[in-house]
């Protein structure tokens, strides 16, 4: 896939995402939102041409469906879960800012802290997808592509970066658009990927050459000195 390519699927995507909170709205008069997606747009292109420079392949890779042969069970169960707990995250947004108000709305500070999160999350995660080619949306081993295990760069935190990056993303998205209520249910996502580093690291050990001796080099899955 040429990067032209990438980058149309990358403008559509947010398109479509943008399009979804305006609907879900009622109204384009939403200057957080603008602002958000501004700051989704750029950072999709960044990331894209950055990991294309250095693992052209993963990006084909992470495009391919999110259910593969190869993938156990429990993860095509777990990976469900999590796409339907995303998509909800990102539906209840604009529904409780123009009509539910649950709760009352974060303050400039908060707010701007939030985007601040989701900015640092998404930089985390570019970060991760250029260190290591084999970051795949499923969990598989990649025999075809030579799968090794990566313990170097955000490797050498923490075993899972980009989950550890969701976390903030996932927090800072509701709290910059004006929804405490929704940050708090940030935390279904964030359980289930959780969830899936279980599943994920019983599968690669088991599987993969050196897992073993990578998780006893670098200990901690998620957050550094935690868990």
């Amino acid at each position: 896939m040429s990067l032209f390519k990438l980058i149309v699927r990358v403008v559509f995507n947010a398109a479509v995402f943008g399009g979804s909170l305006f609907l879900l709205a009622g109204t384009l008069d939403w200057w957080r939102a603008w602002v958000f997606l501004a700051v989704v747009f750029v950072g999709m292109v960044a990331s894209t041409v950055s990991v294309f420079r250095v693992n052209k392949d993963l990006i084909e890779e992470r495009f391919k469906p999110p259910i593969q042969e190869g993938q156990p069970l429990a993860d095509r169960i777990v990976v469900v879960l999590l796409l339907a707990a995303l998509f909800g995250l990102i539906v209840f947004i604009p529904l409780d800012v123009f009509r539910f108000h649950l709760m009352a709305r974060p303050g400039t500070l908060v707010s701007s802290l939030g985007l601040v999160l989701f900015v640092a999350g998404w930089w985390i995660i570019t970060l991760a997808l250029m260190e290591n080619p084999f970051a795949a949306t499923v969990v598989r081993h990649q025999e075809e592509r030579q799968h090794t295990v990566i313990a170097s760069g955000v490797y050498g935190v923490v075993r899972h970066p980009m989950y550890a990056a969701a976390v903030p993303l996932l927090v800072g998205m509701p709290l910059w658009l004006g929804s405490y209520a929704v940050a708090l249910l940030a935390g279904v996502p964030i359980g289930m990927l959780a969830l899936r580093i279980l599943v994920e690291e019983r599968f690669l050990r088991r599987a993969l050459k050196g897992y073993v001796a990578y998780t006893e080099k670098v200990r901690h899955r998620l957050i550094p000195f935690l868990w």
